[in-house]
């Protein structure tokens, strides 16, 4: 939280001191102008700011809400860019009219006492709004960045309440800073980060596809440096620079940092020691500027009450933001309702219009039914609600574009009905989904059921050599024996489920039996691996090992007529992980060999083999998505081989905290990369 709240502290910092400063110039240029009674007028405009940019941050909050997840990359890296301009423009801006500045003021603070109140009220509104709506946008593309809104709120917050504290010293004179250097340095500072923020949001237009180049890595020092460690987390909050980054991301923050800065410290150099002077000294005279008095106050005639102006001001940016969002977001309490039955789909349905839309589904029928919003054409779902019992109503949430869309009903008896299709015009995208029916798995299955059986056929041979090793007395060889068969046991991952109770005979844990790793029903590689590693006589082990070898023996014979479900394939590609996650790389499962890496490797091993067959369907349906597995692969492979030595592995309690934050880092991300597999492959009705 704390490193993403650095930037967000610094341009709350200087944007509210530049704000601060000009409110204070205008405050004391009309107290010496002896106008203290139109004070009330600067503090409305003020408001308004304010007004705005809240407003204006809701308004940006809520819209990218309610994008789609490819729009909302696209939105926010194109803000970012923005961002970028605008803060770079206010850097320059202040380092030129800081000299100026106070001159400046005076002149339209004096222009504007001898016209009407709203003129006033629009200079302090100006002067102030600019500040507030860059920092509204600034904080907001922060937040994007940092995934989160806390650290950036409560940095932005503590640099605002700073600098109104420095304003005020300023103002009463109990305080004196060269301000030119303040933000000079700044400056330097915020260039800086706007290079990272740069860097972030042309990643953000790569993700949204507006941009080229999202598999195209400059580095991948991912391999090396931690990601989760602190200060790796503290320099991706605070300069936006990750392990690891595209060609395009690097040459943009290169690029802006070189040109930007080269720029910015000519500037500052061109600046003589006088002109240095001046301004800090123009701008401190101007703010503590208080005791001198002018003309007699003067005390206008008040057409209306004195609240109105400023309830005015701050309700018509809200109520406009309000708009703005109810316009731009979907409605639920007006949601379409949709009935359906097993006769007739989708009455009440007419052509919605583009963006998110909630329909609320009613089974008007007497059976249970499966309810997707499809593209007639393609069979693609852009919705679904599954298990609508009879008389009830759910939400269906979906992303509408341009294109056509029917309902497709699937009763849990009966045909499938679809309705009358619906035109819808408009721009933008939706994401849909291709159905995959169990005939579409039937492929990918069977080369897979393949696989598994040459791997068990391999496994008996290779578990009748362990058996023969200990009853030969051969322990030295069973222990590289043992590590050979599990780890073909542990490739076949994705079959587990399949193999019923054959799995917890071959390779149960000692977890949960009352008498742990001494239990009569403790059996399977984990017994022999523990006996092997643990002294145990070559006697005692005889038997583990030999019924070892005929469970994997009855597994091979058995395993070409169980059932292999084939929704089990998707579940699997992330399930595999998610074991190696909490138990190999945890260390739950030694028993003493202290080979959970290799394990590791192995189940990397049976998820890439998955992943082979399974790509003719993901590469249709997700293209973006193997390319990143593959890196994500590639980054974990290179971390487990550092383990590796020859025949011998690294036990996993026995890395530095800094290598296995790095080997759980990498497979969490590989996970997070292949959590939508089993959404995409899942075997929907709707064809």
């Amino acid at each position: 939280m704390w490193d993403d709240a650095f930037p967000s502290f610094l341009i709350g910092l200087r944007e509210g001191l530049e704000a601060g400063l000009i409110v204070s110039i205008l405050v004391a240029t009309l107290v010496r102008a002896g106008a203290r009674s139109r004070l009330a007028q600067v503090w409305t405009g003020v408001l308004a700011a304010i007004a705005l940019a809240l407003s204006f941050g809701a308004v940006l909050t809520f819209t990218a809400a309610s994008l789609s997840a490819t729009a909302q990359e696209a939105f926010g890296g194109t803000l970012s860019v923005i961002a970028v301009a605008f803060v770079t423009a206010m850097v320059f801006w202040m380092r030129r009219s800081a000299h100026s500045l106070s001159g400046e003021i005076k002149e339209k603070v004096t222009g504007a006492l001898g016209m009407g109140a709203g003129v006033l009220v629009a200079t302090s509104f100006l002067a102030v709004g600019r500040e507030g709506l860059e920092t509204a946008l600034f904080l907001w593309t922060t937040a994007q960045a940092a995934g989160e809104s806390a650290g950036p709120l409560t940095g932005a917050a503590i640099g605002l309440v700073l600098a109104a504290a420095l304003c005020w010293g300023l103002y009463r004179r109990v305080l004196r800073i060269n301000l030119t250097k303040f933000f000079t340095a700044t400056g330097a500072v915020l260039i800086v980060i706007a290079a990272g923020v740069l860097g972030y949001g042309l990643r953000d237009l790569q993700e949204g596809g507006v941009l080229p180049g999202q598999t195209s890595y400059a580095f991948d020092l991912s391999g090396s440096i931690d990601a989760g460690a602190w200060y790796s987390t503290l320099v991706q909050g605070v300069f936006n620079l990750t392990p690891t980054m595209t060609w395009l991301q690097v040459l943009g923050y290169g690029g802006y940092l070189a040109v930007v800065m080269t720029l910015f410290v000519r500037g500052v150099r061109d600046a003589t020691p006088k002109r240095v002077a001046t301004e800090a000294a123009g701008v401190a005279e101007a703010v503590g500027a208080t005791g001198v008095t002018g003309a007699p106050e003067s005390s206008p005639s008040r057409r209306r009450p004195a609240w109105v102006v400023p309830v005015a001001v701050v309700t018509v940016p809200a109520v406009i933001a309000g708009a703005a969002v109810a316009f731009g977001s979907p409605k639920p309490a007006a949601a379409e309702t949709v009935a359906v039955s097993e006769k007739d789909c989708g009455q009440g349905f007419s052509a919605p219009k583009p963006g998110r839309q909630t329909f609320q589904m009613h089974n008007t029928g007497d059976k249970t039914s499966e309810v997707y919003l499809v593209d007639p054409a393609t069979n693609a779902v852009y919705g679904e609600v599954e298990g609508l019992a009879p008389g009830t109503t759910r939400a269906l949430v979906a992303t509408v574009a341009g294109g056509t869309y029917a309902w497709r009903c699937v009763p849990s008896s009966g045909a499938a009905v679809t309705s009358e299709a619906v035109r819808v015009s408009g721009g933008g995208s939706s994401r849909a989904v291709v159905p995959v029916s169990e005939q579409d798995l039937s492929g990918p299955l069977g080369q897979y059921t393949s696989y598994v059986d040459e791997g068990l056929t391999t496994l008996v041979g290779q578990t009748r050599t362990l058996a023969a090793d200990i009853r030969g007395g051969h322990l030295g060889k069973a222990r590289g024996d043992w590590l050979t068969a599990h780890l073909t046991y542990a490739s076949l991952g994705a079959a587990y489920g399949t193999f019923e109770d054959f799995d917890q005979k071959i390779n149960g844990r000692a977890d949960g039996l009352p008498g742990g790793v001494h239990d009569k029903d403790f059996a399977g590689f984990h017994r022999v691996e523990y006996g092997l590693w643990h002294g145990e006589s070559a006697a005692s082990l005889t038997a583990p090992a030999q019924q070892l070898a005929t469970d994997v023996a009855g597994l091979r014979k058995a395993f070409p007529h169980q059932d292999f479900d084939p929704s089990d394939l998707p579940l699997r590609a992330h399930e595999i992980l998610e074991n190696t996650l909490q138990f190999e790389l945890t260390g739950d499962t030694d028993e003493g060999s202290g080979t959970n890496l290799a394990t590791a490797d192995a189940n990397l091993a049976g998820t890439r083999e998955l992943l082979a067959v399974l790509k003719p369907l993901l590469t249709t349906r997700a293209p973006r998505l193997l390319p990143t597995v593959d890196a994500d692969i590639a980054r974990l492979q290179a971390l487990l081989d550092t383990a590796r030595h020859g025949d011998a592995w690294t036990p996993v309690t026995q890395l530095d905290a800094t290598a296995r934050a790095r080997v759980n880092g990498a497979t969490g991300q590989l996970l997070e990369d292949l959590s939508p597999v089993p959404d995409l492959l899942e075997i929907r009705k709707s064809a």
